[in-house]
């Protein structure tokens, strides 16, 4: 039996056009959702490095930047690529129902 996971409703999938990025807040904090090639992403929005939004960046590829220092992670894995940010973003489950897209709140490993 699969175990229950908790998603919830965000957005649209009309509001989150191929190449675009879209920041949430939860009662956990802020979630950016990033649109890679028709594909939805889910991340933590603040940049590992220093406190700033990711949102505030720029969406190239897979990859998106902070503003303040110039850090990039790819969306896909929460991975850094660009220092000075080293440590990974928290990433989550994504899925599309009925042209929404759900975000589960417990992040996955």
């Amino acid at each position: 039996m699969e175990k229950e996971t908790n998603f919830i409703d965000v957005t649209s999938v009309y509001d989150l056009p191929s190449g675009k990025t879209k920041k949430f807040t939860t009662d956990n904090g802020d979630i950016l959702l990033a649109n890679v090639d028709g594909e939805v992403y889910a991340v933590d929005d603040m940049c590992t490095h220093e406190d700033s939004s990711l949102s505030l960046g720029c969406l190239k590829g897979e990859l998106v930047s902070c503003t303040l220092h110039g850090s990039r992670f790819n969306v896909r894995t929460g991975e850094p690529v660009e220092e000075p940010a080293t440590k990974a973003l928290q990433r989550y489950e994504v899925r599309i129902q009925n042209n929404r897209i759900e975000v589960s709140l417990k992040p996955t490993k």
